[in-house]
């Protein structure tokens, strides 16, 4: 039978157990802990915004706001503990947690409530604010949970997205863009259908993911992270029946704005996640481009294009001894697809509620952080195998030298562009199908060069002459330097995140 136990071994999910040492700074901004930790920082923010209001609301007039008592304040989130969220859980599960309430209160946010008063009570106690003790019914004053809930949220997965995500996601362009600038000439035969196609190069091909990864970086970056706070149905009630002279809306939108966030100005009791649906679905389509890079980097490596790099002790197969698995890039997939399909799950989900509110997007919600950890596998994995790939340039040419018949298209259009009747179908006479050489081609061209009825001019079979697979591959210029592309198209307070890994 098993014990309660945390350690990873006893974990139901496996990024609280085999992938946990990946997902630790995941866990601060989603776990139970953090989602208790924001709660509490929104409330203790709320109330000081309350203290802070001109003229003072009456009743809360006899507290004077100062720089101590706002870093007192600031302390119950600042300094909160596993100690603190065990005293929250107490009270929400068991009760009788020292200075709270003796039975199970049964709810997630009125616990957290209930904490804020009791450290309120402590800070009033310790450092003599007197007053204070009169004021503690203002914490969560007017309040629907929804409104303490429907900001922690966008606030932690915000934090997340750009002081983790981000900073990992740009670390896998930087590497791309490394490898795409430094095998920029590097010709390599293109397969479409899986069949040879006209070459081109591997650099290139890199460079695609680059510019498909940075346009949807900018795109996330674009994203608005947007809360809901406006009492249970979203129009400020119970603010307004207890002082109905004050504008209440600018004061929620300054608040909102001041936590880093945007105010929806018009909601039902909880917000209309749509925002937080797109923020999904930007996601989803970077994890979409990142299996796509994940499935070319792995057929390369299954023709020899790329080679691994092995480390010393590591095993690829318990039977078989030679094999270096492209593990990486297959654990990347799986992890990516795992993500897709939940963050698919909530941006379909929590922009619906029934009328005002119902409480699915409660246990949903909860799940925010689950695809966010699997991409932040997905993202290590995949820049682990990027950092173990070693490009065969030999392997490339000897391909390139085995499929000359992908001069046809060249060759063709040569003909085409001399007005040569027919020249696409003489060519596909020659060459499809077959197996053509570098002999078969040469063969052609002085067949070509001596009809009296094409009459080509020494010039154009000389031009001819010049065409191989090696050199038929078209333009590529790896372009601007991505950081300066990034710090062109980025928000300032982004590229200043990111620009020490360039």
């Amino acid at each position: 039978m098993y014990k309660k136990m945390s350690a990873p071994l006893y974990a139901l999910s496996p990024l609280d157990g085999r992938y946990r040492n990946k997902v630790e700074k995941a866990a601060q901004y989603f776990s139970e802990y953090a989602y208790i930790k924001h709660r509490a920082e929104i409330e203790v923010e709320y109330f000081i915004s309350l203290l802070s209001l001109q003229p003072p609301l009456e009743n809360l007039s006899e507290s004077e706001i100062t720089d101590d008592l706002v870093e007192n304040l600031r302390s119950i989130y600042k300094n909160f503990s596993e100690e603190d969220a065990k005293w929250v859980k107490q009270t929400e599960f068991k009760g009788g947690a020292p200075g709270g309430p003796p039975l199970a209160t049964n709810h997630d946010v009125k616990a957290v409530e209930y904490f804020v008063k009791h450290k309120l009570t402590l800070i009033a106690e310790k450092h003599g604010y007197k007053s204070l003790l009169k004021n503690k019914e203002f914490i969560h004053f007017g309040l629907t949970s929804q409104d303490i809930n429907n900001t922690s949220f966008p606030l932690m997965t915000k934090r997340f997205v750009y002081n983790e995500y981000i900073p990992q996601l740009v670390q896998l362009i930087v590497t791309l863009d490394g490898y795409a600038r430094k095998w920029a000439d590097v010709p390599m035969l293109a397969r479409t259908h899986g069949q040879p196609a006209s070459p081109t190069r591997i650099g290139k091909e890199l460079m695609v993911f680059v510019h498909r990864l940075r346009q949807q970086l900018v795109e996330l970056d674009n994203v608005a992270h947007t809360a809901k706070f406006g009492g249970a149905t979203g129009n400020m009630n119970a603010h307004r029946v207890a002082y109905p002279t004050r504008d209440w809306f600018q004061f929620a939108n300054d608040l909102v704005l001041k936590l880093g966030l945007e105010r929806q100005q018009c909601t039902t009791q909880i917000e209309n996640y749509d925002n937080a649906a797109a923020l999904f679905h930007t996601i989803i389509r970077i994890n979409t481009i990142l299996i796509d890079l994940c499935r070319d980097v792995w057929t390369y490596i299954s023709m020899g294009h790329f080679k691994q790099k092995t480390k010393e002790g590591e095993i690829g197969s318990s039977a078989m001894p030679h094999k270096v698995n492209p593990i990486d890039f297959e654990n990347a997939e799986g992890n990516l697809g795992v993500a897709n399909a939940i963050f698919e799950h909530l941006a379909r989900k929590l922009p619906i509620s029934r009328l005002q509110r119902d409480l699915t997007d409660s246990t949903v919600t909860r799940n925010i952080g689950v695809p966010f950890g699997h991409s932040l596998v997905a993202l290590i994995a995949a820049q682990k195998g990027l950092g173990k790939i070693m490009l065969d340039e030999d392997a490339l040419r000897r391909e390139l030298g085995n499929h000359w018949e992908v001069t046809a298209e060249a060759i063709q259009t040569v003909l085409r562009r001399e007005q040569i009747d027919g020249a696409y179908e003489i060519l596909k006479k020659e060459t499809r199908g077959a197996v053509v050489t570098d002999k078969t081609i040469a063969s052609f061209l002085d067949k070509l060069e001596n009809s009296t009825e094409m009459n080509l001019s020494p010039t154009v079979t000389a031009e001819l002459r010049q065409i191989t697979p090696f050199s038929y591959t078209g333009f590529f210029t790896p372009g601007e330097p991505l950081n300066s592309w990034l710090e062109s198209k980025l928000k300032p307070s982004t590229y200043t995140l990111i620009k020490e890994l360039f």
